[in-house]
């Protein structure tokens, strides 16, 4: 935080403006400063701005030195002052310090502040029978609540939200106005008789009548009935995490075969029913961000095992509003709450696409009246490591920015195809946006582009540089090379350099690092599949200097839905045409007659790209040993590979690094050697997992040894998908410790494509640095 212009005058009476930026608006600041100044005797006044929050105050000089100081060390807890200005001004001649009405500049420089959860205060008065707000689904005050999901501009007065609707009755609006009340200016704040309400609905859209539908809907869970559940940045379907049969149902209905379903306990204890709670995943569960938190399974439990298949863990929330309270609270171990959209759509956020979209899912439709501005999915955390890691970073924390080492020009990062987020930065904030998801529909392409105008709103960020990645048939590269007609200049970038500027970006890192970027797939300089990549890498260029040797992905973008393609890829590099006479269960699945077609594909290189992924051989890996042959959603082989290795004891199949030219290749063939000689030889599945894991993180440490001896660097930057795998990503660590390396990884963003537009930005800021603007 940088504080500018200290000093105070010492005439007897002292007149200061300060400008104070960040997270300043919509989180208690204002009411805040009012209530400092009358502590601290001084009168003047207090505004929002586009820029953050201007403040005038005149009066004793020693107590203005102090609102300053308290100002800078003890602001709102939900705040965040990323700089303070302090200047002399003429003095007002005020008699009183007040509030004022909030203006806007030509320059947005304020931060927003994320959606956070239902604060003590306001639970308390949510089930106390004696207060006006007793049961009230939609309370909040100036430290909880909605925020970005209802903001339509800036500043952040209630104009700007969608409550502009709801004109605060009598009692509401003295809260509003009293500088003592808690909800003073708290711009969402309603009650009963003047705020949101809820409706609960049939599927046909016929509106059951009853006196109170949160009751009715907990009722409805109870018999086993699926519900959309309107939210904070969307609908939820919810089902009884204790009903199987209904857990079975929605599954069917939503066509989610396996992949694992987000559940919400009331609390902590409910929780521990079913789960182990560590330390660090008790303060992330608690949080105000409330995110979705992956914990251990414990071995016998009350919920349907159908909620997470073939995974030992849970994903799971505490509420984070006062309609998930009630409903919750109301005698459920957990409750599934997932997202409400058809698979491979964004979540719904509006009451008639609810009914559109998901009538053949939901059974009845708990709805209310409070607009949804802009979507935001749950966030996904996992404790690994020693640290906090994001497998999702949405709702709670998004648009927070990731600070930036160095000012940046306004530029617009479209990030990947897959798990797409974007980034809008200037200065030195990077704004990532809340989940975005795949780009596989025009929905998705419409949330997308949405996203970006509105975050080129509420941000002011002009951008006349736009970052994409290098492949040409991403949705995101096609719009960003159609921001060149308006003037922009386009940075196009190898997916795996983005990944690895994202982890320096985040890190603060701007010298040169050896960078293993390990992942399911990123286009390549040489037209190939990348994803098993080390590179020498700084904030401009990359040099590739090892990689998994090339196989190829029979039936191209088939072989990362069914692992047994690429099983058979890496059994015929490794045995040639005798593979089909191995005694693995794969053989009987399969059969020869399909691997026969598969094998002359790849002779005559008939839709069969190259590919050096690090994500394709941990499914190939997966099939040979007969986890898995189809895949329901992205990354289940290698997740439940992950999830089968037993104890980790150091031991490995043979590798060997070769070079060729001026890289270094890891051929496979040996490595699927020792794997199929131990199947053969009835070795334990758990065992061959855990060799496989340590055989890929002893080969890319000795890597990065080989080329940190060479180079002289000594830092190594991890990123990519892979690196969501606990064991590579602990095993790595410490292999690297080990020799010497100062290791450098995801905390503030995601690991996989969901960060990736971080290390756009952070690349094209460098390309596109002054003097010259000159296009790579």
């Amino acid at each position: 935080m940088a504080l500018a212009g200290r000093s105070m005058t010492t005439h007897h009476t002292a007149s200061k403006e300060l400008s104070v930026n960040g997270i300043v608006q919509g989180v208690g600041f204002r009411p805040f400063i009012y209530q400092l100044a009358r502590r601290f005797h001084l009168n003047g006044d207090v505004a929002n701005t586009s820029n953050g929050v201007l403040i005038h105050i005149e009066g004793d000089p020693g107590h203005a030195a102090s609102f300053c100081e308290t100002i800078e060390k003890n602001p709102p807890p939900l705040s965040k002052i990323t700089q303070i200005s302090i200047s002399d001004a003429p003095k007002k001649g005020f008699s009183t310090f007040s509030i004022i009405k909030s203006h806007g500049d030509k320059s947005v420089s304020t931060l927003i502040s994320p959606d956070v959860s239902v604060c003590k205060d306001c639970l308390s008065e949510l089930f106390d029978p004696n207060d006006r707000r007793h049961g009230y689904p939609f309370l909040n005050c100036v430290n909880c609540g909605p925020r970005y999901t209802i903001i339509d501009d800036i500043p952040y007065d209630r104009p700007n939200t969608s409550m502009k609707w709801f004109e605060m009755c009598e009692k509401c609006r003295d809260e509003y106005e009293a500088p003592e009340n808690r909800r003073f200016h708290a711009q969402p704040n309603a009650c009963p008789n003047c705020g949101p309400q809820v409706s609960l609905y049939t599927r046909d859209q016929k509106k059951i009548p009853c006196e109170n539908p949160v009751e009715k809907t907990a009722e409805l869970l109870k018999q086993g009935h699926i519900l959309a559940i309107k939210g904070l940045g969307g609908f939820h379907l919810a089902v009884d995490a204790t009903n199987d049969s209904a857990v079975k149902r929605l599954r069917r209905r939503k066509g989610r075969e396996e992949k694992p379903l987000a559940l919400m306990s009331l609390d902590l204890d409910a929780v521990r029913e079913y789960a182990h709670v560590r330390d660090s995943e008790k303060t992330l569960l608690t949080s105000i961000e409330r995110p979705i938190v992956m914990l251990k399974k414990k071995e016998a439990g009350p919920l349907s095992r159908q909620i997470s298949p073939k995974n030992g863990y849970f994903g799971v929330m505490l509420p984070y509003t006062p309609l998930h309270y009630l409903i919750v609270g109301a005698g459920f171990t957990a409750l599934v709450m997932t997202s409400g959209n058809i698979t491979e759509e964004p979540i719904v956020i509006d009451n008639d696409t609810a009914f559109l979209k998901l009538e053949k899912i939901a059974d009845y439709f708990l709805i209310h009246d409070r607009d949804i501005y802009l979507r935001s999915d749950d966030s996904i955390v996992r404790h690994a490591a020693g640290s906090t890691r994001f497998v999702r970073r949405s709702r709670g924390y998004a648009p927070s920015p990731i600070f930036l080492k160095k000012s940046v020009p306004p530029i617009l990062a479209c990030g990947a195809h897959m798990k797409n987020v974007v980034c809008l930065a200037k200065g030195k904030n990077a704004f990532l946006s809340q989940h975005i998801g795949d780009l596989e529909n025009r929905s998705a392409h419409a949330f997308f582009q949405m996203t970006i105008e509105h975050m080129k709103q509420i941000f002011d960020i002009p951008y006349d540089i736009v970052a994409c990645d290098l492949h040409p048939g991403y949705m995101s590269s096609q719009y960003a090379a159609q921001q060149q007609e308006t003037g922009a200049t386009l940075v196009s970038i190898q997916h795996h350099h983005a990944h690895i500027a994202s982890c320096m970006a985040e890190n603060q890192i701007d010298s040169t690092v050896i960078g293993v970027a390990l992942d399911g797939t990123g286009f390549g300089t040489d037209g190939a599949a990348w994803g098993g990549e080390v590179m020498i890498a700084d904030l401009k260029q990359f040099q590739r200097k090892a990689s998994i040797s090339y196989v190829p992905m029979p039936g191209g973008a088939s072989a990362i839905k069914e692992p047994w393609r690429m099983a058979v890829s890496y059994l015929y590099d490794a045995f040639g045409d005798d593979f089909t006479e191995l005694g693995l269960g794969l053989m009987k699945t399969i059969g020869k007659s399909k691997m026969g077609v598969l094998t002359k594909m790849m002779d005559q290189k008939i839709n069969s790209p190259l590919t050096s992924s690090a994500g394709r051989l941990f499914d190939g890996v997966a099939s040979i040993i007969g986890l898995r042959s189809q895949m329901s959603f992205e990354g289940q082989a290698a997740m439940e590979l992950e999830m089968l290795a037993g104890p980790m004891t150091g031991e490995t199949y043979p590798f060997e690094w070769t070079l060729d030219g001026n890289e270094k290749k890891l051929p496979t063939a040996p490595i699927i050697r020792g794997v199929v000689g131990d199947i053969e030889q009835g070795v334990d599945r758990s065992v061959i997992s855990a060799k496989f894991h340590q055989t890929i993180i002893r080969a890319f440490s000795d890597a990065c040894h080989d080329i940190g001896r060479e180079s002289g660097i000594d830092r190594v930057a991890l990123s990519g998908g892979a690196f969501q795998n606990r064991l590579l990503l602990k095993g790595m660590i410490q292999e690297l410790e080990k020799k010497g390396f100062r290791v450098f990884t995801h905390t503030l963003a995601p690991c996989n494509d969901g960060g990736l537009s971080l290390g756009q930005v952070a690349i094209a800021a460098q390309r596109c640095a002054a003097p010259s603007r000159s296009k790579p």
